[in-house]
């Protein structure tokens, strides 16, 4: 506190939540702790500027829905977090043309990582799935962007392709929205590639 010229009382009364602090305090003290001054004034939003988020792996299927790419990374890609996403956000990349107008070849589709269940109101909606291919979750790496829809029975879905045929009553481990898609020239501008 004396390194930053400040009162330590009025700090620890601050600090301690006290005595309310004006959004002008806030910038003077998010410079200080390298945090942004709108999470430090209302817990808004990312705490730092430059919070990162993992990239883990690519997703794609080509027009006849064939699985090209599935999750997992060898680098420690990332990207900054968007508004809206929370520490369980990841992003993929996406690879291929099956998704051509919605999420082009290189565009980043942001989602929550929280390997929950489909729940009803995802029904119609476009949403990153895991497809469930065996007895053993571990196993299942197959990562797809599909809309959403009831299957034939109880436990199975159809996914239906933006540009290619549905994919009839699978079983699928988890389902997660969309938070955002950033295109593909700005996602080359965003991605920093981490050693592999």
């Amino acid at each position: 506190m004396r390194r930053f010229g400040w009162n330590a009382n009025t700090y620890k009364s601050n600090e301690n939540g006290n005595a309310p602090f004006s959004f002008d305090q806030a910038v003077i003290y998010s410079k200080a702790f390298k945090v942004r001054a709108e999470w430090l004034y209302s817990a808004h939003g990312s705490m730092r500027a430059d919070s990162q988020i993992p990239i883990i792996g690519r997703v794609g299927a080509d027009p006849n829905g064939r699985i090209i790419r599935t999750a997992g990374q060898a680098a420690n890609d990332t990207v900054p977090q968007p508004v809206g996403a929370t520490s369980d956000s990841v992003a993929v990349e996406v690879d291929g043309h099956s998704m051509r107008g919605f999420a082009d070849d290189g565009a980043l589709v942001y989602f929550e990582d929280q390997s929950t269940p489909p729940t009803e109101d995802m029904i119609g909606e476009i949403v990153v799935v895991q497809v469930a291919t065996g007895e053993d979750p571990s196993d299942d790496e197959d990562i797809l962007i599909k809309r959403l829809q009831r299957g034939s029975r109880d436990g199975l879905f159809d996914l239906e392709s933006i540009n290619g045929p549905p994919m009839r009553d699978v079983r699928i481990r988890w389902a997660a929205e969309i938070i955002q898609i950033t295109p593909p020239r700005q996602a080359r501008r965003l991605i920093r590639r981490g050693l592999a």
